[in-house]
């Protein structure tokens, strides 16, 4: 009794990453601590993906063209079992026992609803140590600006002069992160219209305000290249991102940001707009946003809707928080269900 492996289900969604894919998958072969139960869901790869995966056995599901991130790992969510279910991208390499010590965290307290790695950027073609100082971090954990713009936390910074220390945190980054299926089952998992881009950051809203917590466990290391697939499907993919994330960015404020802030968000939109005319995607990014207002009734109703299943306060409570240095949050013990965590005095930007 007591010392049954723990099982873990890693939902991977595939875009025309083979070779990303062959590491990834390897990596988690080498994981150690864990029952793993893996499953690849492929969005109409045609670099020979769906081949690899055939003789090397590996449980997959082919979809038969690209139907987005969000719908992709939540058919992975639905089509394995375990208690605790991972989303990694294809991209992604993932130290020994990573899986493990994520999971330990992540079961050490009912109330957190899902944990995330130190992600470190990964160079093809190098090997960096993961205590490397010179390594660039990609992910402390998710934070929101005091408008509601998501960022992740330490991005470019090498880690030796940001340091890290585990503490709880807005929301995981949907690159590489560990649910409990609890959390997974009760937000109906990722919200599928948003195809891909701020569909973690909705979810980390979404779970706040029905009184989830979030923590970062540093021990964990995952290494992401990041938007692999993305840059490898698109002509033009930083004008296509540009366009869904104007469109999923107003989706999620939307549904949680303080009414006050509005003054604040108009300006940063519009300020949006002109950096788009000056990157040439003005177009794309103008379809987004425009996209996304034809459809401010239904949001509002989505609103109204967690308000009277939740808090919105406790997801407004993080606004500017990635503002405040780490060791910051770690004075506070992590708060029970139901209660904002505590905001401090931050500089202004």
């Amino acid at each position: 009794m007591g010392t049954e492996i723990p099982r873990v289900a890693v939902v991977i969604p595939n875009w025309n990453c083979l070779d990303d894919l062959e590491d990834c998958i390897k990596s988690l072969r080498a994981q150690t601590g864990v029952e793993l139960e893996i499953m690849v869901v492929d969005n109409g790869s045609s670099d020979g993906s769906i081949a690899w995966m055939q003789k090397e056995r590996i449980p997959h599901i082919p979809l038969p063209r690209n139907l987005g991130f969000a719908p992709a790992v939540n058919l992975g969510f639905s089509a394995t079992t375990a208690d605790a279910v991972a989303t990694v991208n294809s991209d992604t390499v993932l130290e020994p026992g990573a899986l493990a010590t994520m999971h330990e965290v992540l079961m050490s307290d009912d109330r957190i609803g899902g944990v995330q790695p130190r992600i470190l950027s990964l160079i093809r073609g190098t090997h960096l140590q993961p205590e490397d100082p010179e390594a660039l971090i990609y992910s402390l954990g998710q934070a929101l600006t005091a408008d509601g713009r998501a960022r992740e936390d330490g991005i470019g910074q090498p880690q030796g002069e940001r340091g890290f220390e585990a503490r709880e945190i807005f929301g995981v980054c949907g690159a590489a992160c560990l649910f409990r299926r609890q959390l997974v089952v009760e937000m109906g998992g990722y919200d599928e219209s948003y195809f891909a881009f701020y569909e973690d950051v909705d979810l980390n809203v979404r779970a706040r305000i029905a009184g989830w917590s979030f923590r970062l466990v540093p021990t964990a290391v995952i290494w992401h290249v990041g938007n692999a697939a993305w840059h490898a499907g698109f002509d033009r993919p930083d004008a296509e991102n540009a366009r869904l994330v104007a469109r999923n960015r107003i989706f999620t404020q939307s549904k949680f940001m303080p009414l006050r802030s509005l003054p604040r968000v108009t300006v940063v939109e519009i300020g949006a707009i002109f950096r788009a005319i000056a990157a040439r995607r003005f177009l794309l990014t103008l379809a987004g946003k425009g996209a996304a207002f034809l459809r401010t009734p239904e949001m509002l109703k989505t609103r109204r809707k967690l308000r009277r299943q939740g808090e919105l306060e406790l997801a407004q409570a993080w606004l500017g928080e990635s503002r405040r240095a780490p060791t910051e949050v770690l004075k506070h013990p992590l708060p029970p269900v139901g209660t904002p965590p505590p905001v401090g005095t931050p500089p202004q930007v």
